[in-house]
């Protein structure tokens, strides 16, 4: 199974980060990336898919916001251009932007009808081929130098010809953010999960009673890492839930029928996730990336700094 395409929903209007994500998509917004360079939020997802094998890339996205991407992007690569003749590094990103626009589309999602509802919208651009789904507001740093999280997936998924969610083991405070799920370890193949049971934000109690996972630390579980490959099995299933429940389609029940349904895996990718959407989570992601990259000496000196200006605050 060769996986050629990826989806990144990011038609959210991002109230948690109001007022700013009023003037300004919260995708475009900017941060450092691993390589030191200040990107809009969305091209650093793009090249986690680039960097993974994939080719084409649809952003799901609200209405008009297609046209304000592409003009967004257009202004920043001729803005280097312009203003860093002559420079390496600003040709290579206008460079890498000009790829950008030339291997990504758009589909709009017109009314905001939940999150398995905007990944139906790309059926058409999928066109019954596998795909790579990644969310517009998080941001992912590998453990492996060589691999990017998208990658460790991408891989599984074709050597295995079957969809594959990325799972990270979370502590048990932490499950009601994130979709969790269970299963059995395949013989063999540490980290890599057949699924059993889903649920979206369970509870603890809950967790405790049909999550339990055997062989991970105790307190732990199995929670979504915000990646996925899909099979075009998704759809079909996800079209039977627009029909019939029209308002807010969600995703997990979708995936739960397509774990009773199809060969479904679950991978422990080695590395980390960055939700920007929750509080903190940008100055989160971006300390996440300094300190994995190129800034790392800067990143690290900066938080020394403020944390002993902290402290001596603290002391008087």
């Amino acid at each position: 199974m060769r996986i050629k395409k990826a989806v990144i929903t990011a038609a959210a209007r991002g109230e948690r980060l109001y007022p700013v994500a009023d003037t300004i998509q919260k995708a475009m917004l900017p941060i450092i990336d691993i390589d030191g360079l200040h990107k809009p939020v969305i091209q650093i997802i793009a090249e986690e898919a680039f960097a993974s094998g994939i080719e084409e890339l649809c952003i799901i996205c609200a209405p008009g916001d297609g046209e304000r991407y592409i003009s967004a992007f257009a202004s920043l690569r001729d803005n280097l251009v312009k203003s860093y003749k002559g420079v390496d590094w600003a040709k290579e990103e206008a460079e890498k932007i000009d790829q950008l626009l030339s291997r990504i589309q758009f589909a709009e999602q017109e009314q905001p009808l939940g999150y398995g509802h905007a990944v139906y919208c790309a059926r058409d651009f999928v066109n019954n081929e596998p795909f790579l789904l990644l969310l517009g507001d998080y941001l992912y740093v590998s453990n492996l130098l060589q691999k990017r999280c998208a990658a460790q997936l991408v891989e599984l998924a074709s050597q295995e010809n079957c969809s594959v969610s990325a799972v990270n083991p979370t502590i048990e405070h932490q499950i009601g953010r994130y979709g969790t799920l269970t299963g059995k370890q395949l013989p063999g193949n540490t980290g890599v999960y057949q699924i059993d049971k889903i649920l979206e934000k369970p509870s603890l109690s809950v967790a405790e009673l049909e999550l339990q996972t055997p062989g991970l630390r105790v307190g732990y579980y199995l929670c979504f890492f915000g990646m996925h490959v899909f099979t075009p099995a998704i759809f079909d299933i996800l079209e039977q839930h627009v029909a019939r429940d029209g308002s807010n389609i969600l995703l997990t029940p979708a995936l739960q029928e397509l774990a009773e349904n199809d060969k479904y895996l679950a991978l422990e990718v080695k590395g980390n996730r960055y939700d920007l959407s929750k509080k903190l989570g940008w100055l989160q992601a971006q300390i996440a990336l300094g300190l994995a990259g190129q800034a790392h000496d800067e990143t690290l000196t900066s938080m020394v700094d403020l944390l002993a200006e902290a402290n001596s605050r603290k002391a008087l």
